[in-house]
């Protein structure tokens, strides 16, 4: 395993070495970093270009100005090396700060929503199998080739013009009006018909379900002014965990399994304990406490699951774990409700929360909280429209790597065997239908760092696409030469991670040297 990854890391450099020199080259022969300097009739003209010709090596021939680039971006690489130098824009900006703040608006930008995608477009996948040609299968289809064909630029225009101004507008009077709390309750109604299945009187009571649920919910929110007061509390919590509880056993160790059941439970209770306990520290709280928490949190799940015990100590722990770390979660989100109030108040806010540009409010004083809301009200469009629009890829792919593995021969023996559906479809189904999703994840995770130019340009963010377009308007080779570095670095990382995961997923896969 060594020697492959040792092998895997050389090749990986020396195709890092060539696709960067034929990209230097072709950026050099793409235009003139001179162009506007030679138009400009400013008197000092000579002396800028001559400026920028010395900044940029522009009087060495371009096959040897790239192993000038060269030894200053080998610094990046060597880990004790004294110094990472990528160059200078034609600013005069060095490009490793450029990069790393247009990086930091990146992964703050797609992170989440490369991530959801991942795991709502799987899930969906894998529903959509197990219930093939039902109404679930056909509408869940039709929604993700919707939003897969929609241009981007178009919806989040869409969701600035209805997300961001329309929103708000309701914020200043957050009166529900009859007809959308009946439109809701309909819209809701036919999801739950969908989810359900089965024959009609089952499609009815699942209806009338749905539209209860959801209109006598923002009934209740309407008229107790929660949209301008927010809060969830330890009664919602509290039942929310045990619907947690309960579906984090069935998937991971089945209901039949008391101990991991009752593992789980006693985790809630735990949380709904701790909710009060925690409150003086969250005062004053940061994200590396917020860290540390959820490390605790993991590590008194695992302490209840063992203490619990059970014929399989290692289910009832990751079950009490995993509950123990989405109510966590939840107290979490609780706080930062509570700020609420106090960020719609503030001077640079207006009334106006759901931002349409920008990653971040000028100007504005707040502590965690405050500055936890404004980020998650600028990332919350942008987040939702790349979301959209890569839901349809990972559930297509995820649909039919698992219709293929659930027509195995080994999937008819466990049934066989008498096995339960939901080991048979989690422990042998699901882990085999991840092998071929893992290049495609792996790529896309690599992918991140490269930006999502169109959607950074509707919405206002100054991140890798940015950087990388700006660079090629301008002719500017090392902003362009940084950019490649990064997302050819992170591509060749997550090919190996790609490979390397298959051996986790399949025993059978084994990497050899």
């Amino acid at each position: 395993m060594v020697t492959y990854i040792v092998r895997r890391l050389l090749t990986a450099v020396l195709i890092l070495f060539g696709a960067s020199f034929l990209v230097y080259l072709l950026t050099a022969a793409s235009g003139d970093p001179l162009q506007d300097l030679r138009e400009n009739p400013a008197p000092n003209r000579d002396e800028l270009i001559r400026a920028r010709s010395e900044l940029l090596n522009l009087d060495v021939p371009a096959p040897l100005r790239y192993f000038y680039w060269l030894g200053g971006a080998v610094k990046c690489l060597a880990p004790f090396a004294a110094t990472c130098d990528l160059g200078q824009s034609i600013q005069g900006e060095a490009v490793t700060d450029a990069l790393s703040r247009a990086m930091g608006a990146t992964i703050l930008l797609v992170t989440t929503a490369t991530l959801l995608a991942i795991i709502v477009g799987i899930s969906l996948g894998i529903i959509t199998a197990l219930r093939q040609y039902s109404s679930l299968d056909y509408g869940v289809t039709f929604m993700a080739f919707l939003f897969f064909s929609l241009p981007i630029f178009w919806l989040a225009v869409l969701l600035k013009e209805y997300g961001a101004i329309g929103f708000n507008n309701f914020l200043a009077d957050p009166q529900i009006p009859l007809s959308v709390v009946l439109s809701v309750g309909a819209a809701s109604g036919l999801i739950w018909v969908v989810f359900a299945g089965g024959n009609a009187r089952r499609r009815i009571i699942a209806f009338v379900a749905g539209f209860a649920a959801a209109a006598g919910l923002l009934f209740v929110l309407g008229n107790t002014g929660w949209f301008s007061t927010p809060s969830l509390g330890p009664v919602v919590i509290a039942v929310t965990g045990v619907a947690i509880a309960y579906g984090v056993t069935l998937l991971s160790a089945g209901l039949k399994n008391r101990k991991a059941l009752y593992s789980a439970l006693i985790t809630v209770a735990v949380g709904v304990i701790a909710y009060y306990a925690v409150q003086p520290l969250l005062n004053s709280a940061t994200w590396l406490m917020i860290l540390l928490l959820a490390l605790a949190t993991v590590a008194v799940g695992c302490l209840i699951g063992y203490l619990m015990g059970g014929y399989d100590r290692g289910q009832s722990m990751r079950g009490a774990a995993l509950t123990g770390l989405l109510v966590g979660g939840l107290i979490v989100l609780d706080r930062f409700m509570y700020a609420w109030p106090a960020y719609m108040d503030n001077s640079r806010i207006r009334d106006r929360p759901i931002a349409t540009v920008g990653a971040s409010t000028p100007g504005l004083n707040g502590d965690f909280w405050i500055s936890g809301v404004d980020t998650f009200t600028h990332l919350l469009l942008p987040t939702i429209a790349l979301l959209l629009a890569s839901l349809a890829s990972y559930s297509r792919y995820s649909r039919a790597s698992m219709l293929e593995i659930m027509n195995m021969d080994y999937i008819r023996t466990a049934r066989a065997k008498g096995l339960s559906e939901r080991t048979v479809v989690m422990r042998h189904a699901f882990r085999n239908a991840l092998i071929p999703l893992a290049t495609i994840v792996a790529f896309d995770i690599g992918a991140l760092i490269g930006g999502a130019v169109i959607t950074e340009q509707v919405f206002a963010f100054s991140g890798m696409g940015q950087l990388f377009v700006q660079a090629l308007h301008r002719v500017d080779p090392n902003p362009i030469m940084g950019f490649f570095l990064v997302t050819g670095i992170l591509a060749l990382v997550f090919n190996l991670v790609a490979d390397l995961v298959y051996t986790v997923l399949d025993p059978r896969v084994r990497v050899k040297s």
